[in-house]
């Protein structure tokens, strides 16, 4: 018998709300931040367009399942359960690219960074400059802080789907043991 409480930081229905809100947010923040600022950091055309819309991804799933947590809906958490464990083959993927290729790039940065935050001369004769110039606290920082935090986020985004895909787990294996119980009428709720 799995026990109720094991393994919650929070309450189960109102902290796994709570835990898909937070991804909900950081994913939007970081696929816009690479869909805006990509080319600066990737130099291989759709790469940052890809990291973006993966991110985006992984915001609507936990958008998803915070609809279906809030509604108790055992339909929606069962399609969470199939989707969530895709979603964190493809986000560890993505993250083992992202770091390899920022890795690849590092020369490249450092030129953005030394010339004012232009982006890269290939990207612009290929047409991938939005007019915009890379942010300078990422020139200040240095490489491998970018680098480290880069790294750091990754995995921490990866333990925090790891989780959420336990929490919508939980709640569904609990929707499904509540669900044999008959209620208050008719024999009480353990009517055997």
């Amino acid at each position: 018998m799995w026990c109720d409480n094991c393994l919650l930081l929070l309450p189960l229905r109102h902290g796994a709300i709570a835990w898909a809100v937070i991804i909900s947010l950081y994913s939007i923040a970081g696929g816009v931040f690479l869909l805006t600022y990509g080319q600066y950091l990737y130099f291989v055309f759709p790469e940052w367009q890809i990291y973006g819309g993966i991110g985006l991804a992984i915001a609507a799933a936990a958008v998803i399942n915070v609809l279906a947590l809030s509604n108790r809906s055992y339909i929606w958490a069962r399609v969470c359960k199939f989707i969530w464990p895709f979603i964190l083959v493809i986000s560890a993927i993505r993250a083992t690219i992202m770091i390899v290729e920022l890795q690849r790039g590092k020369d490249k940065i450092a030129w953005e960074c030394d010339n004012g935050g232009q982006l890269w001369t290939e990207s612009v004769e290929n047409g991938f400059d939005n007019g915009k110039s890379f942010p300078s606290g990422f020139c200040t920082a240095g490489f491998s802080s970018l680098y480290s935090a880069f790294i750091v986020g990754l995995l921490v985004d990866l333990v925090f789907q790891l989780y959420m895909l336990f929490l919508n787990w939980r709640f569904s294996k609990r929707l499904e043991h509540y669900r044999e119980m008959k209620g208050p009428y008719y024999g009480g709720f353990y009517n055997s």
